[in-house]
């Protein structure tokens, strides 16, 4: 298990390491095959395997310009096969898989080739239908996940997040905005959609660093309460609410969203859904109808995928323990059984994506310092997962849904959304 000087962990097994992977035998003409297979399976993306002897094996689609995953040894190769969903990441983490090549345009050339035919083969579906992957999220639990996520230092996330530490979507006005006048205008943009009024009372299920309900109290005269399990991150928001005189408007609590209490006019939840749990979805609902007023509005914003399927099993072991992706149906689910109604859906998936360039950007500028906070192979594994978010909302992959909701019969929801691009 690997730890930081401080806390948290990423549990890329520490045995793998490059001097084990020496081979001299040369790859037998089945390796060669499953190599091949693997490859149809993928799609056959412009990709070619070298493998520990320098033999090279080369997709349909392939030529001397495409990108080359070298494996360093015989044992890479059949990890791989037997389990690519995991052992490409820890393997790639670990430097016994090398790539020559851009690492986001490789995957997104992975992910471009698989057609919706390769993404319901048996072996696919039997992955999807796995009773055992979609794990239940108890309260003990999910402090356990957040912990090994964003309790990895404030000073690590300080790095290459923006200045407000806001770790969701941006919302660009002009693709050549900065990531600072991006965050700012995302959390206009949820404010404006909200029409947040003076006086209100917001509750905000997952804060983060606690931006988005200082932003909403400063420039919008509401009232927040806003929850979250992370000690780290609660302490910075409630150190900053203090600072910035703004801690008799928002209220920081550290706690699981399930024990919210009270009533609110308005409930905001903006990048938590994917940490709820496909089992807790129906105790979502019902707390926001316990929460919200009669006449109450409110926000869903999360990153979602096109269909039900649980997390790649190296994100969820080794970045994003307990996570699920909710489809666009199952957020739209959630408020269906409850006094709730639909009236506005956007999709700022390619918001996301330029979202992540900028933030891979930066853990690039300091990967330096990242490993010196922790070691390389964390550098690597943050890397792959950054660029496999660019990959995957580039592509179509995966969705962020921003959903606006008021109880039924509300009479005053507006007629055009011009308001939401007025100052």
């Amino acid at each position: 298990m690997l730890k930081n000087k401080n806390q948290g962990f990423l549990n890329i097994p520490s045995t793998y390491k490059p001097e084990m992977a020496s081979s001299s035998a040369k790859p037998s003409g089945l390796e060669r095959r499953l190599i091949q297979k693997l490859l149809q399976f993928m799609g056959n993306p412009p990709l070619c395997f070298e493998l520990w002897d320098g033999t090279k094996v080369y997709s349909a689609h392939a030529d001397d310009s495409a990108s080359t995953l070298r494996l360093s040894s015989r044992k890479v190769l059949w990890r791989l096969l037997l389990n690519p969903g995991l052992n490409f990441g820890d393997d790639f983490s670990a430097g016994l898989i090398e790539l020559d090549g851009d690492l986001t345009d490789f995957l997104q050339n992975v992910y471009r080739s698989q057609s919706p035919a390769h993404r319901s083969s048996l072996l696919e579906r039997y992955a999807i239908n796995r009773p055992s992957r979609f794990k239940h999220n108890s309260l003990n639990k999910a402090k356990q996940n957040i912990y090994h996520h964003y309790d990895l230092g404030n000073e690590f996330y300080r790095l290459w997040l923006d200045e407000e530490m806001v770790y969701t979507c941006a919302y660009f006005p002009e693709p050549t905005a900065s990531l600072e006048t991006a965050q700012k205008a995302k959390m206009d943009l949820v404010c404006q959609k909200l029409r947040l009024k003076p006086g209100e009372t917001v509750v905000e299920a997952g804060c983060g660093w606690g931006s988005l309900a200082l932003h909403m109290a400063r420039h919008y005269g509401v009232k927040v309460r806003a929850f979250n399990v992370s000690h780290e991150q609660i302490k910075f928001a409630k150190e900053r609410a203090a600072r910035e005189g703004l801690s008799g408007s928002v209220e920081y609590v550290e706690d699981d969203y399930r024990n919210i209490t009270g009533e609110y006019d308005v409930f905001a939840s903006v990048g938590m859904m994917e940490h709820v749990g496909r089992s807790n979805f129906k105790a979502f609902g019902e707390l926001i109808d316990n929460v919200l007023k009669e006449n109450g509005r409110g926000l869903i914003h999360s990153i979602s995928q096109n269909e039900p399927r649980p997390v790649n099993a190296w994100l969820e072991q080794r970045i994003f323990p307990g996570g699920y992706t909710p489809t666009l149906r199952e957020m739209c689910e959630v408020l269906e059984p409850i006094d709730c109604v639909v009236v506005d859906v956007e999709n700022l998936r390619m918001h996301y994506a330029k979202t992540c360039e900028h933030w891979l950007q930066r853990f690039d500028e300091h990967a330096e310092e990242v490993k010196a906070m922790y070691d390389e192979a964390f550098v690597r594994a943050w890397r792959l997962y950054l660029s496999g978010c660019i990959a995957n909302f580039s592509t179509n992959s995966l969705q962020l849904y921003q959903i606006l909701f008021t109880r039924v019969g509300q009479p005053d929801v507006p007629w055009t959304r011009s308001y939401l691009y007025q100052d």
